[in-house]
């Protein structure tokens, strides 16, 4: 069928123009892994021809303005030292990421899976020929050859991570926090990493509601996140916070119940939950926000992942931004009291997050945007060809430290495979 402006765009064919503008440097791309339970819209923009780079803690104004000045899609990231900054929680350990990343395009795609339509638009006419042309014909996008196998460092060995839940218990235990997320950072050395090869590649084979692939200077940015932060569509508004995890290994439906029945697993949820109602309160209709869906259970990754649906309605006066920051920085990946997660986070972690456990996310107008939470996320330096990615799990009353580590392992392991060779 012929493509046009607004039309039928079959599957193959967006794979296959999306694997394109990936190898490409104009596009940055937001992409709904296929088959995946909460797909969504995905949006491709192309020609950047503004940008919003900005310190972490930088007005809430500055965001709005940038976003909402012009109705065309604004893409980018929200990074997790902009969360410590907003909670007023100061940090030593400076990242080379802008706290927050904006950008706004030339030309833009939209695709719809489920109903297969496409749509392109944009100011720059020239950006706009050129995307159609693509569409009509895409190139086959080069195939990805997996990187030399290089050494990997981590910011905690196994042992300072055990170490490191065994202090989180003990602040759980003195009643500080109810509950608390502990990551890792990893460090691949991969000159020759193709970062948008692989943005493709595992889009492909290991399908995930919410992949992003930006760059910004000398880095390439590559997001596989299961997970939605934040998503407001004509005043309505949905989380869907993941917390409880289970290696799928044999029997899907036992899998899953052993899942839904574990105590720790329902009380990781349950909490995270209500601190999301309580985040989404403030920008929400009084009365509104209510739990759905609770403790449903998807697979990605090779894993089982437990989540919830929040919904609410977006208060009059209120724009999507502003519920947004409000509920900053995601609570299933932080913990709850939040502030207080975050100072001890911050004491426990020998690195920096940067980006990780922010958000991606694009926005269409003040009701209308879609975000995720930057997890399963990493990002090439090519200054010195080093991969960064980081992996965590979320501590409980009775989480064990040994079983902690395994399921942040497990949750490492499409990026750490690449050096495993």
């Amino acid at each position: 069928m012929p493509w046009n402006t607004s039309g039928c765009l079959e599957p193959a064919a967006f794979a296959a123009l999306a694997g394109t503008l990936a190898s490409e440097g104009g596009a940055d791309l937001f992409l709904s892994g296929p088959g995946c339970p909460g797909a969504t819209r995905s949006m491709i923009g192309f020609a950047p021809r503004a940008e919003l780079a900005a310190p972490a803690g930088t007005p809430a104004g500055a965001l709005a303005d940038f976003c909402f000045a012009t109705p065309d899609p604004a893409l980018g990231f929200v990074g997790y030292g902009h969360g410590l900054a907003l909670r007023g929680v100061p940090s030593a350990r400076p990242g080379a990421l802008p706290g927050v990343l904006l950008r706004k395009y030339g030309a833009w795609l939209e695709y719809d899976a489920a109903s297969r339509r496409a749509s392109i638009g944009g100011p720059d006419a020239a950006a706009v020929r050129r995307l159609e042309r693509l569409a009509q014909a895409p190139p086959a996008p080069r195939l990805f050859t997996p990187p030399a196998p290089g050494p990997v460092t981590a910011s905690l060995s196994r042992a300072e991570y055990e170490a490191g839940v065994a202090r989180a218990l003990e602040h759980i235990r003195a009643g500080d926090v109810y509950q608390l997320n502990l990551s890792i950072r990893f460090g691949l050395h991969a000159p020759d990493l193709d970062a948008p090869g692989l943005f493709t590649h595992l889009w492909r084979t290991r399908p995930a509601p919410y992949y992003a692939l930006l760059r910004h200077g000398p880095f390439e940015i590559v997001s596989t996140s299961p997970e939605r932060f934040l998503r407001v569509v004509g005043g309505a508004v949905l989380s869907q916070p993941i917390k409880g995890t289970l290696a799928l290994d044999g029997d899907r439906a036992a899998c899953e119940s052993r899942l839904a029945a574990s105590p720790k697993e329902d009380a990781e949820l349950s909490m995270i939950v209500d601190l999301v109602r309580n985040d989404m309160s403030g920008s929400c209709e009084y009365g509104s926000v209510r739990v759905g869906r609770h403790k449903a259970i998807f697979a990605v990754d090779g894993l089982l992942q437990m989540y919830s649906e929040v919904h609410g309605r977006l208060r009059p006066g209120r724009t999507c931004l502003d519920l947004l920051l409000e509920a900053f920085p995601p609570g299933s990946v932080t913990g709850c009291p939040k502030r207080r997660a975050l100072e001890i986070i911050d004491a426990l972690e020998p690195h920096a997050r940067e980006l990780y456990c922010g958000c991606l996310l694009v926005v269409r107008g003040e009701g209308d945007m879609d975000s995720s939470v930057a997890i399963r996320t990493g990002w090439k330096d090519a200054r010195d060809g080093v991969f960064s990615f980081f992996a965590g799990s979320g501590i409980v009353v009775d989480s064990v430290p040994e079983m902690e580590y395994a399921e942040t392992m497990a949750k490492a392991e499409k990026f750490l495979a690449l050096g495993a060779r």
